[in-house]
Order: structure tokens, then C-alpha cells, then sequence
């Protein structure tokens, strides 16, 4: 899916810090929910006013805070005030074009990514998605509203698993890994994807595939754009120094990292079979050429001497021997029709044809 085009000239010249909204013409109503839950407990609230989050923030217990678009910069500035965020994590909360990261603060970590899905006919949507993990909250900034969170909501509501029972932490380690398993989904689309090529490929040859393998292999360099400096930002999150990532949350972090790695290795395999289908079909097509270009070429050999016959028995000089032949005209067809034979059996025995 082509992705809408964002102006990046407004941030020219400006210092750093600055809040400028870089992303998608939205008009849509910014939302924010709220979980706050602990073992024994959940709420589950949507925000109507920002000041209502200054009495959350003050509960002990764990707090994920889901804001649903980031084009209203008065929102996010008053959101990065109560939590005391850095003005150059809010700028890239309110830029959609940024790259993955990860930087580390005193009282929280910062990373954005991409989230990926698919529609309803396929097509990779982008998203960028920022998470700002501290000791007791997490806040998950989106472009607009649906996401990919929904098993992470009924885990919280129906105290599936571990989750309640866990730190913030695990609930970052949560999204982070619906987020990748996510990557997966798009993967074994494509796998069928690339199935299907193979399919019609081996079946028949046809121009238009080309296309079609054109467009999966910006699926897959789109997936291997995101996810591989997300394999990165997922070994610095493991080895973090400000204590907001618990070491026994290490192993959970590893089996996402792993997630990663396997996805890079699947994308890679699909990149060198894109290109081997990509040169089997020109070869294909190249081969049929071939062959017409070849029955065309023996067609037009046959019809060479024929051509040149005619063109003696056309000539219609006054002294011919056979012009005024009884059987000239049928001698002459018959003539051809030797030569012809001939020319043929010549190119069986040498099998060109």
C-alpha cells in the first residue's frame, strides 16, 4: 500500500525540541484509554479530561495509557508535562516518519517503531507507534485509533496468564511481542504470496507476474526496513541500565529478540527466492519469444524459394518455355510444394523443429 506522503520542510531551521506535528492530514478526534490494574484489580477507563491522568499517575498500581493520534500537539505537550517527558522524545512522538529507536532516560525508556497489519485486501499498512516505559506505566503513543493490542486488552480484563500479576515491564514486553508476532502474520501472507507466483509460473508464463512479484518484494523490504533495526532496539532494551527493565523480564526480551532474528532470516529467504522467481519468469518469457521468433523464422525460410518460384513464373516474357504450358500452373504449384517438403524434412533431421 502506498504510504501518504509527509512534510518534512517544517521542521527546517527550527531548534531541537521543538513540537511539529510530521505525519498524515488527520481530523479524526484524539482518544485516550487507560488500564490501571494490579492483581487483584482492573480499570479500564477512557480519558475525557488530561487532568484526570495526574490522579492515575499517583496510583501504585500498573498503568498502561493508550493515546489514539498524536496530531494534536497540545495533548501530547500536556501529557509530556505530567509525566516529565524530554521535549526531544515528545518531537519524535509527533514525527511519523521516524526511524526505530530506543533512547534511555533517567525514570523511563523511549522507543518507537512501526506497526505493521494488513487490510482487507492485503496491503501492508504502516504506523508509527512510540512506547514510553517507566516504573509503573506504560504509554503507547498511536497514529489513530485500531491497533493490534486487542489479546493484550482480554489478558488484562479476563486475568489471563501472568499479566496483572507482573510490572510494567512485562506489560512493554507484552505489546512489543503482539507487535512482532503481528510481522509473523504479514510473513506467511507473503509466503502465500510468493506460492501462488510459483504456482502460475510453473503452470504458464505471463508478463503481468512480473508486476506481481515487483509488489511482493516491496512487502518484504518493507517488513526488513522495520524489523531489523527492531532486532536492535530489542538487544538494548535487554541490556538497559536505568533499572526500569527487571532482569527477569531478560528472558522474555530474549524470546522476542529471537522472534526478530527468525523473521530477518525468513525475509532473506524470501528475497533470494523473489529473485530466482524474478528470473525464471524473464527467462520463461524470453524462451517463448524464442520459440515464436524461431516457427516464424522457419516459416519465412520455407516460403523463400517459394517466393523466388513465383517471381520467375510472374515474369511473363514473351519466350518462356513453360508459359503457355498445358500443365505450367500445376508443375509450378507442385514444384513448390517438393521444395517445400524438402525444407522440412531437412530442418526435422537436423531437429530445428
Amino acid at each position: 500500500m502506498k504510504k501518504e506522503k509527509t512534510d518534512k520542510r517544517k521542521k527546517i531551521g527550527l531548534p531541537p525540541g521543538s513540537l511539529i506535528y510530521v505525519g498524515k492530514n488527520l481530523k479524526e478526534k484524539v482518544t485516550i484509554e487507560a488500564f490501571i490494574y494490579d492483581e487483584e484489580s482492573y480499570i479500564e477507563t477512557e480519558i475525557k479530561k488530561i487532568d484526570e491522568i495526574k490522579s492515575l499517575k499517583e496510583n501504585k498500581k500498573t498503568m498502561w495509557l493508550n493515546i489514539n493520534g498524536v496530531h494534536d500537539i497540545k495533548i501530547i505537550e500536556k501529557i509530556g508535562e505530567i509525566f516529565n517527558l524530554h521535549p526531544l522524545l515528545l518531537e519524535d512522538v509527533l514525527n511519523t516518519t521516524q526511524k526505530p529507536k530506543l533512547d534511555e532516560y533517567d525514570e523511563y525508556i523511549f522507543l518507537c517503531c512501526q506497526m505493521l497489519s494488513l487490510d482487507n485486501e492485503y496491503n501492508i499498512i504502516e504506523e508509527h507507534i512510540s512506547f514510553v516505559i517507566g516504573k509503573n506505566y506504560v504509554i503507547s503513543f498511536q497514529e489513530r485509533k485500531g491497533d493490534v493490542f486487542d489479546p493484550i486488552r482480554d489478558r488484562i480484563r479476563f486475568n489471563k496468564g501472568k499479566i496483572k500479576k507482573m510490572k510494567a515491564d512485562y506489560l512493554a514486553y507484552c505489546l512489543l511481542d503482539v507487535l512482532i508476532d503481528n510481522y509473523y502474520l504479514i510473513t506467511e501472507k507473503i509466503s502465500d504470496k510468493i506460492e501462488n507466483v510459483e504456482d502460475v509460473i510453473i503452470n504458464e508464463t505471463k508478463e503481468d507476474l512480473i508486476t506481481d512479484i515487483y509488489k511482493i518484494k516491496k512487502d518484504v523490504i518493507i517488513i526488513r526496513k522495520y524489523i531489523w533495526p527492531l532486532r536492535t532496539i530489542i538487544a538494548k532494551l535487554r541490556k538497559n541500565e536505568n533499572g526500569i527493565i527487571n532482569k527477569s523480564i531478560n528472558i522474555f526480551l530474549k524470546d522476542i529478540y529471537d522472534h526478530t532474528v527468525e523473521i530477518l532470516e525468513t525475509i532473506e529467504i524470501f528475497r533470494e527466492i523473489l529473485s530466482g522467481l524474478l528470473e525464471i519468469n524473464l527467462s520463461a518469457i524470453s524462451y517463448k519469444m524464442n520459440s515464436i521468433m524461431k516457427v516464424l523464422t522457419i516459416i519465412s525460410t520455407i516460403f523463400i524459394p517459394l517466393t523466388f518460384i513465383a517471381g520467375v513464373y510472374g515474369m511473363n516474357f514473351e519466350n518462356m518455355p513453360e508459359l503457355k504450358w498445358k500443365y505450367g500452373y500445376f508443375a509450378a504449384l507442385g514444384l513448390m510444394l517438393l521444395v517445400a517438403l524438402i525444407m522440412i524434412k531437412y530442418f526435422r533431421k537436423n531437429k530445428w523443429i
